[in-house]
């Protein structure tokens, strides 16, 4: 009878981790550039009751009984297909249409990577600093910081499909920006696993031997290229009514466990009023 409350018992435990996990979902539905995640399960040791074996008549049973001993979850994955992109008024907002990553640097220097493009410009020797919300650089195709000029108006900053940087010139045109000779764009990155990425928080993710060594944009004629586009953010992936029906599956799922459980406690308690 105990085989029954610990079985039921992991069934719980998993159905407790999915809804955890569809809570932070929805909590981030209007987070910037975030990914939904979904939880796997799978299931544990099975224990056999009986080997397959031969009944009376000396013919072969097709198959042993085995019982199975619950359910734990196997990964927690997050989805990175498009989000919706929604309009902004700043200059220093970018959304990316494709698989890329913007590259950041965080204060231990560690390079990260997200899909957040809310960017702002912070105060620095020589310039004015490309950043993120969190002060973070946001690095160039060469992983330098990327410096603006002090010059500059920010209403006047371009920022072109490929993510080149530039300001309109005298003539109209954009010049672009430039730093030790080269035209500054902005880093970006795919990685053949991107459900491989560390979640760090802060919209940001980290590389792991699952992910893959991120592989640059920059002159690399085998990836498809990612659309920067100014003047948008992309929205979350969280398609709120899918994860409401997958709330509602879990809370029934967790509910008939603990019937499970609620049944083997009476099945017990009855054993132990026997006379």
């Amino acid at each position: 009878m105990m085989r029954s409350l610990w079985t039921a018992a992991s069934g719980m435990r998993a159905q407790q981790t999915k809804v955890d996990t569809i809570a932070n979902n929805l909590a981030n539905v209007n987070t910037t550039g975030y990914k939904t995640q979904q939880a796997s399960f799978k299931a544990l040791l099975y224990q056999n009751l009986q080997s397959t074996s031969t009944n009376n008549a000396g013919e072969l049973k097709p198959v042993a009984a085995e019982v199975g001993l619950g359910s734990r979850v196997s990964a927690i994955t997050a989805e990175f297909s498009q989000g919706n992109l929604q309009a902004t008024e700043r200059a220093f907002d970018v959304a990316l249409e494709g698989d890329g990553f913007f590259s950041i640097r965080t204060p231990n220097g560690e390079v990260q990577y997200t899909r957040d493009g809310t960017f702002n410009i912070s105060p620095v020797p020589g310039g004015n600093m490309l950043c993120t919300a969190d002060g973070h650089p946001v690095l160039d195709q060469n992983g330098n910081n990327i410096i603006l000029p002090n010059t500059f108006v920010a209403t006047d900053v371009n920022i072109d499909f490929e993510g080149g940087i530039g300001f309109p010139g005298a003539d109209g045109n954009i010049v672009p920006l430039t730093n030790n000779g080269y035209e500054v764009k902005l880093g970006l990155y795919q990685f053949n696993n991107p459900t491989g990425l560390h979640k760090e928080g802060n919209n940001a993710f980290s590389v792991t031997p699952a992910s893959g060594d991120p592989i640059a944009e920059e002159g690399n004629a085998n990836l498809t290229p990612t659309k920067v586009i100014q003047f948008y953010t992309e929205g979350s992936n969280v398609d709120v009514a899918d994860e409401m029906v997958n709330l509602i599956v879990a809370q029934r799922a967790y509910e008939m466990n603990s019937n499970a459980i609620q049944a083997s406690d009476e099945m017990m308690q009855q054993a132990n009023n026997l006379r």
